[in-house]
């Protein structure tokens, strides 16, 4: 499985979504429809693909995710809880109705999964752990978009390394479920868990 190094700003930049004029109304979110959306949508898909879908490796696919998860992460770049380079200060830019919006309007679009390299010998590894640490999360084998855990099963490899790794380093914190699950996993199997998980997430295509 290729190894590669994230660039943090490439991320940043590739999550970016451009300010909307839309007009904001103080007691009730904006909801964008037409031409709005699709400036907003057009302006993502720039970085992450058609409709979403990454062409990666560093650049997510947000398409299929599910609207809290979408919501949260934006909030957590406007507020600093999600680290970033830029996209901390392009997230204070949207409303709280502008951010629904555009989660409505990408969960509403399919997820399509990444092909990429993978190491077959450690998928069915990887498949015992994530049913053991991480399904009661990431259902379905990884591939539910339900609530707000995001999309494993198909993501870009070294986005996800990249995500973990803030994790693992505090800089982005933890649900006190994933700390418990994580840790329990590094405990008994280290890194090499890790890399386990990462092939058989990536090697469903």
């Amino acid at each position: 499985m290729a190894r590669t190094t994230i660039n943090p700003a490439l991320l940043a930049v590739g999550l970016a979504f451009a300010a909307s004029s839309a007009v904001i109304a103080a007691d009730e979110p904006p909801v964008l429809t037409g031409a709005s959306t699709s400036m907003l949508a057009d302006t993502c898909d720039g970085c992450h693909g058609t409709s979403g879908a990454s062409d990666g490796p560093a650049i997510p696919t947000i398409a299929g995710l599910s609207e809290e998860y979408f919501v949260e992460v934006m909030q957590g770049f406007a507020s600093g809880e999600v680290p970033s380079t830029i996209m901390g200060r392009i997230a204070k830019g949207y409303s709280e109705g502008e951010i629904k919006q555009m989660a409505k309007h990408f969960g509403a679009k399919p997820f399509v999964m990444a092909k990429q390299d993978f190491d077959a010998g450690q998928v069915k590894k990887g498949a015992k752990l994530h049913d053991k640490y991480c399904e009661k999360c990431h259902a379905d084998g990884g591939t539910s978009a339900e609530d707000d855990a995001g999309v494993l099963a198909g993501q870009w490899t070294p986005y996800l390394n990249w995500t973990l790794a803030d994790y693992r380093a505090g800089d982005r914190e933890m649900t006190k479920k994933m700390k418990k699950k994580v840790e329990q996993m590094l405990s008994k199997e280290g890194d090499a868990g890790i890399q386990a998980l990462l092939s058989y997430y990536a090697s469903q295509q």
